[in-house]
């Protein structure tokens, strides 16, 4: 009798404890009964069941990930590459999320990954390769979350909550080909540059040319005008010297011929003797009194 009613209270007390729950933060709680739903628990706290008759399944609702694998895709540009990105996602329907996957997250993670393929798919191809390797990221990742929430809140009961690309890579096939057509545009931007630096070059050499010009002009005008003013001025002393003493100033006018024509020593001159030009040699009385 002792081993039955101990038997009894161990079976009590399982009974017990299996009539009873704890749904935790961050959890929700599915009741089942021969594999259907009975109702959902999403309050954090202490819950009771009936025992053995029903089951408790606990779905994780906080944000989980998982990497999808790479894929090749092709550009508006008709690029081919491959593709590394990772996708985040949680649990929006319970009841659904179970339906569709028996509440396992590898199943779930089996079923979201070829529709988040797809949609980054058909997001690329809207894409050059420039805008998926920088600028336009932002927008493959929009169209490709609206895509695939589309699909997966209906048919999988969850929602994508982010997919990031972590690598654009080409294939080993097309490689060399790409390198190459890189490098083509390349020289052929160093080209379109240096051409464009030429021109502006003979265009600056060319304004050089014609403001040393103009400064050339400006400045020959400039010493014309200085020395017909010296002429005006020297023509107007000569002029006033001359009407003060005119023979004073033959006399000196002679004098700078003479040693302008025999100031070097070499000169020869031959002139009849009663030459004006000698009028002043051999005649001291021809020279004008000291004053």
């Amino acid at each position: 009798m002792k081993t039955t009613a101990a038997i009894v209270i161990v079976l009590l007390i399982l009974l017990g404890f299996n009539s009873f729950y704890t749904v935790g933060e961050g959890q929700h709680v599915l009741v089942l009964q021969f594999g259907k739903i009975l109702r959902t628990d999403r309050q954090p706290g202490l819950h009771a069941k009936v025992p053995l008759l029903q089951q408790v399944l606990m779905l994780d609702e906080r944000v989980l990930s998982f990497d999808g694998a790479p894929q090749r895709y092709v550009t508006s540009g008709k690029q081919s590459v491959n593709v590394n990105y990772y996708v985040k996602w949680r649990i929006a329907d319970a009841a659904n999320y179970y339906r569709a996957t028996s509440g396992d997250e590898l199943q779930a993670g089996q079923r979201l990954s070829p529709i988040v393929s797809n949609a980054l798919r058909s997001a690329v191809n809207e894409h050059t390769l420039e805008q998926l390797i920088a600028s336009g990221q932002g927008d493959i990742i929009t169209s490709a979350l609206q895509q695939s929430n589309a699909e997966t809140q209906k048919t999988l009961g969850v929602t994508v909550v982010d997919v990031r690309i972590t690598g654009v890579e080409f294939p080993d096939d097309i490689k060399t080909a790409v390198y190459k057509r890189m490098q083509t545009e390349r020289q052929q931007q160093a080209a379109a540059i240096r051409a464009d630096g030429k021109q502006q070059a003979e265009s600056i050499k060319t304004d050089a040319q014609t403001q040393a010009q103009m400064i050339r002009a400006t400045a020959e005008s400039e010493a014309d005008k200085v020395r017909g003013e010296g002429d005006a001025q020297a023509a107007q002393i000569y002029a006033q010297a001359y009407a003060q003493d005119a023979d004073f100033f033959a006399f000196y006018r002679s004098l700078q011929a003479y040693k302008k024509s025999f100031g070097d020593g070499r000169g020869t001159i031959i002139l009849k003797p009663d030459s004006e030009f000698l009028r002043y040699f051999g005649n001291p009385a021809a020279a004008p009194a000291r004053r």
